[in-house]
């Protein structure tokens, strides 16, 4: 249960962390946000960053293994990257429709589960 605790407040966490590290190049589709500076910019992604730590804080103290998770640093943070990656793509394609997904990131995904295979097989 705490592996799935901690993968569901990640996806959840870099859900936030995409649209404030990503969300504000597509304010010029939204009339309201197109007129904002870089410090309004700026404001609007660290509202957005707020939840992300909200959910990416506890994600971490429930899966890592010294807090009783079944996860250590190095587990947690291939996770992490793996979901970020995850989420941005779908982001980028579906929801921004600013990129097409294409051979080569099929590769690349592989290539990140290859890594995710190599940090968690005990040798």
């Amino acid at each position: 249960m705490k592996a799935l605790s901690t993968v569901v407040l990640l996806t959840i966490s870099n859900l936030f962390m995409t649209f404030a590290w990503y969300g504000h190049l597509q304010f010029k589709k939204i009339s309201w946000l197109q007129g904002l500076g870089l410090v309004g910019v700026i404001l609007v992604s660290w509202g957005l960053a707020f939840f992300e730590y909200v959910f990416q804080v506890p994600a971490n103290r429930i899966g890592f293994e010294e807090n009783g998770g079944p996860f250590n640093l190095f587990q947690l943070k291939v996770i992490q990257e793996f979901i970020s990656l995850s989420v941005f793509t779908l982001c980028a394609v579906y929801v921004f429709k600013t990129d097409k997904l294409g051979w080569n990131h099929l590769v690349g995904f592989g290539l990140l589960l290859a890594a995710v295979y190599v940090i968690f097989k005990k040798w």
